[in-house]
């Protein structure tokens, strides 16, 4: 029983993960850039922030689920600028070709940042309190249960991140300079593209207020 429902945690987990959006973009970026190590770690702080969003639904935890909605706009408003900061810098400054060395600041900057980006999107949890919902688990199913649950949420999540950053690493060495660079200034265009969409969103939420 429970390994069925750590199974129904990995699927739900790998679901989650599989949009690509701007943590997406920003692990793809760092496996390229910066080696699949980066890219890794930043896709454990995407599972790490999946899982916590699936512990709040799954537990029932809604005074934190409100705190987080309610500061969405917030949210959004800090994960914007640092988008646009990030994607400027990646279209406006020459990037490394060669994979740079392990540092261990910027490992926890890595966590941090992609662990930040995703929780700076709330409305996830909506989508956890759906999908648990047809899972048939939810705050009454039992303490060990939704502790299995989430634990396959966060493998799932970590799998799909794994499966991701060692494969685009692999294509590292099969692109050139020029595609490199190319793919560099892309990749700074849409995340530029994702900040400015979440600055409009939570400029129109914390100034215009809801319609």
């Amino acid at each position: 029983m429970l390994l069925l429902i750590l199974l129904k945690g990995i699927v739900v987990g790998i679901v989650i993960a599989l949009p690509v959006g701007p943590v997406g973009v920003l692990c793809v970026r760092r496996c390229l850039f910066e080696g699949p190590f980066y890219g890794l770690v930043s896709g454990l702080g995407a599972a790490t922030a999946d899982a916590a969003f699936g512990a709040i639904a799954g537990f029932g935890l809604t005074f934190l689920r409100d705190w987080l909605l309610a500061y969405e706009d917030w949210f959004g408003l800090a994960g914007g600028l640092f988008l646009i900061v990030f994607g400027a810098k990646a279209l406006f400054f020459n990037h490394p070709v060669k994979p740079e060395p392990v540092d261990g600041e910027r490992i926890i900057g890595a966590f941090a940042s992609s662990f930040a980006l995703t929780i700076a999107n709330p409305i996830t949890l909506l989508s956890f309190a759906a999908i648990f919902a047809k899972v048939g688990a939810d705050a009454t199913a039992g303490l060990g249960s939704i502790s299995v649950l989430v634990g396959g949420v966060f493998l799932g999540s970590l799998l799909w991140w794994l499966g991701l950053s060692f494969g685009i690493a692999a294509l590292h060495d099969l692109a050139g300079e020029i595609v490199l660079k190319w793919l560099n200034r892309i990749s700074g265009v849409i995340l530029l593209g994702f900040g400015g969409i979440l600055l409009i969103a939570a400029f129109d939420g914390l100034v215009l207020g809801p319609h």
